[in-house]
């Protein structure tokens, strides 16, 4: 069971990767924390770089990973971190949503690109995702919608474990 701080806000950091500034994935990332920001959620984002320590993740309640996809597969650096650091072993005792973005179809991404990461979380308790394609990642309600899943999930495990 996941065990979280007992805070007058919970905490959540996004970790993504992203090859451009400015673009989707930075303005789904910025949608995301500011709709968490609202619900009370002190947030914060980091780039995910390969072969880094991820030990800071024991201050967040949540943790959010994001990335695009490029060439059918997870953007390097974002591959890179969850091969060759150890942020899987500091997320395992968190609450874990994650999102990808990408220029397909959202329905192709379930069969193709989904499993690139769902799979390498098996062992986490996973309370959002969301595939950010063609139609969603132009959508500017999708991400809020993604990040009020979050909030409302978290908030019900958070009051559980207090109860």
């Amino acid at each position: 069971m996941v065990k979280l701080k007992l805070s007058t806000a919970m905490k959540a950091i996004i970790l993504y990767d992203a090859l451009t500034t400015g673009g989707t994935t930075d303005r789904i990332i910025d949608t995301i924390g500011q709709t968490l920001v609202e619900h009370g959620f002190y947030v914060e984002k980091a780039k995910t770089p390969p072969r880094a320590d991820y030990s800071f993740l024991e201050e967040f309640d949540v943790v959010i990973l994001g990335t695009p996809i490029y060439n059918l597969a997870m953007s390097p650096n974002f591959t890179g971190a969850l091969n060759q650091s150890n942020l899987l072993e500091k997320a395992k005792n968190k609450l874990v949503a994650f999102f990808m973005v990408f220029g397909g179809p959202e329905l192709t991404a379930q069969f193709l690109y989904r499993p690139q990461l769902s799979l390498r979380l098996l062992n986490h308790q996973v309370i959002a995702e969301k595939l950010f394609g063609l139609t969603e990642k132009n959508n500017p309600q999708a991400p809020v919608d993604f990040a009020n899943e979050i909030y409302r999930k978290a908030t019900a495990i958070m009051q559980k474990s207090v109860a």
